[in-house]
Formats: structure tokens, C-alpha cells, sequence
């Protein structure tokens, strides 16, 4: 079992549907944009993909279709943590066998108050011993409501299965930690586009971002701007997008993702049940924030 590498930028893919159905035919069309728009790869079953709503069937589906359809040399991450240790483990390597490359796996929550370090611990070594690929963990307290310390996630980076972290918690001082910590070849992707400058210059290789399903070509050019070193001209578009991503995540959240898509000439279409669409009201001002950004016309 070996590393992976995770260097630049990932969106974690809504699922499309229609009429509570998940929507190949859009699906590909989704893939085959951004698969033109410097992507290091996408990710499958994240926050954004409603992952929760879908079945196991609909699951092992849902990653199939999206590694037939991403083109080499892009790279899918499937997300496989579910509440049990086995089902994760199972899940795992059915996608493994499916043919994603890396599994991004969410902490085990349900029962919060017994998820301590030694649980979490436990948990995601038993997965990286029998995982086929390399997993990355996936810290969302906005979720989960546990957040994993730095120190938990450099013991862990030690496991030569364990391949990465997706840190979500907009906490620029955690992720200065959890770099000054790891093994060097550990993947610290940050989890939300209004930190991605901040965390690139921090150590951080990518980012996991939903802003990236609506604003890819951005997304990638604020990453190699920083590689290049012109750190002015990446703030300028940080700073521009910073309402664009605060508008797809924390104010509008799925739904409004799912809106931006649909102007921004993706399909996004409505979330599964029982998230509601976005509002006209709603929509009218993600519209605003989309022109003020220049990513569509007014």
C-alpha cells in the first residue's frame, strides 16, 4: 500500500436528480465540463454529493458511473465512512474495486460523545489496515460536531495507509499545526475555497472545494498561482470569491450549490428530500453574488 499524490484542486460533486432519482446523463455532461478545466480530480459521496441520502446500492452506483466517466490522468476519491467501522470497511473496498484510487473517510458521529481520540483512532487505522487504497480522513465538525486535534492526525499520519486529511474547519491556526506535525509526504487538502489561499501558503497541497464545482478554472488558478510564487494576483482572487463560496456553502448550503450550478451552465437541479430547493428569493441573490464575481453576466 503506498501514498498518493493529492496536489491541487478537487470538487466534491453534487449528485443530480430528478424526481428523487440520481441523474446519469446530467452526470456525465457535468463531468465532461469539468473535466476540461484543469482539475486534479473530483470527489464522489462527499458533504456536497448528499451522500447521506443515498443507499449502499445507490452508492457503489453513483462511484462506478463517475470513475467510467472521469478521464485519465484525473483522480477519483470516493467517500466511504459510514457510522459502523465494517460497513465502512465494506464500502471501502467496493470502491476500491470499482476503481476509485483514494477513499476520503468522515468520522463516525452518531454517537458523538464516545467518539474520543482512542476511538477515532481505532476506527481509522482498522480502516487504513484493510482498506486497498489509500484513505484520507475527513474532519467536519460543521457535521459531525467533533473536530480531530492535530495531534490525533499526526499519529495517524504515521499509518502508511492513511494518505491525507480534508480539514473543514476554517481554522487557518489548527491547519499551521497539523502541518507543522505530519510526515512530509502527508496530503493536507484544506476543505473550503474562502481558506485556500491562507492554507496553500501554510503547507496545505489542495483543496477539496465546493466552490470548484461552480468556479473550477478559478479555483486551479489561485493553486498554481501560489506555486508560481505571485501571491498578490492569487489574494486578489481569493478575495473576489470569498462571497461566492460563503454563498455555495454556509448561506445557501446544498440547495444553493445545486442553484449556482444550474445558471452557471452545470446541471445542478433540486436536492434530495427532505432538503428544499432554493428559494426564488433565494436564487435571485446567489444571481447577485454570481455577477458581482464576474462569473456570469448581468
Amino acid at each position: 500500500m503506498s501514498k498518493i499524490n493529492l496536489h491541487g484542486i478537487f470538487p466534491p460533486i453534487p449528485t443530480p436528480f430528478i424526481k428523487d432519482d440520481v441523474a446519469y446523463d446530467e452526470l456525465a455532461v457535468n463531468i465532461g465540463k469539468w473535466s476540461k478545466t484543469g482539475l486534479k480530480g473530483l470527489v464522489a459521496m462527499g458533504s456536497n454529493g448528499e451522500y447521506v441520502y443515498l443507499s449502499a446500492e445507490e452508492k457503489r452506483t453513483f462511484v462506478a458511473k463517475v470513475v467510467e466517466l472521469t478521464p485519465d490522468p484525473m483522480q477519483v476519491i470516493a467517500g466511504t465512512g459510514c457510522e459502523s467501522t465494517k460497513e465502512t470497511i465494506d464500502l471501502t473496498r467496493d470502491c476500491a474495486d470499482i476503481g476509485a484510487q483514494a477513499a476520503l473517510v468522515v468520522s463516525p458521529h452518531y454517537y458523538s460523545g464516545r467518539m474520543n481520540e482512542s476511538a477515532l483512532h481505532a476506527y481509522f487505522t482498522t480502516v487504513a489496515d484493510h482498506s486497498p487504497i489509500p484513505i484520507l480522513l475527513y474532519n467536519v465538525p460543521k457535521f459531525t460536531h467533533i473536530n480531530m486535534t492535530a495531534g490525533l492526525v499526526a499519529q495517524l499520519s504515521r499509518h502508511p495507509n492513511i494518505a491525507g486529511i480534508k480539514d473543514s474547519t476554517v481554522n487557518v491556526i489548527q491547519l499551521g499545526e497539523i502541518a507543522n506535525q505530519v510526515d512530509a509526504d502527508f496530503n493536507l487538502l484544506v476543505g473550503t475555497a474562502g481558506a485556500l489561499f491562507g492554507a496553500l501558503t501554510l503547507g496545505c497541497v489542495g483543496g477539496v472545494l465546493a466552490l470548484a464545482n461552480v468556479a473550477p478554472q478559478i479555483c486551479v488558478r489561485i493553486y498554481q498561482l501560489v506555486q508560481e510564487g505571485n501571491f498578490e494576483e492569487a489574494k486578489k482572487l481569493q478575495l473576489k470569491m470569498i462571497p461566492v463560496n460563503q454563498a455555495v456553502t454556509a448561506t445557501y448550503g446544498v440547495p444553493g450549490l445545486k442553484a449556482a450550478m444550474d445558471m452557471l451552465g452545470y446541471f445542478g437541479g433540486d436536492p434530495r428530500p427532505p432538503l428544499l430547493p432554493s428559494s426564488e428569493k433565494e436564487k435571485s441573490e446567489i444571481r447577485k453574488i454570481l455577477i458581482k464575481a464576474d462569473l456570469l453576466s448581468a
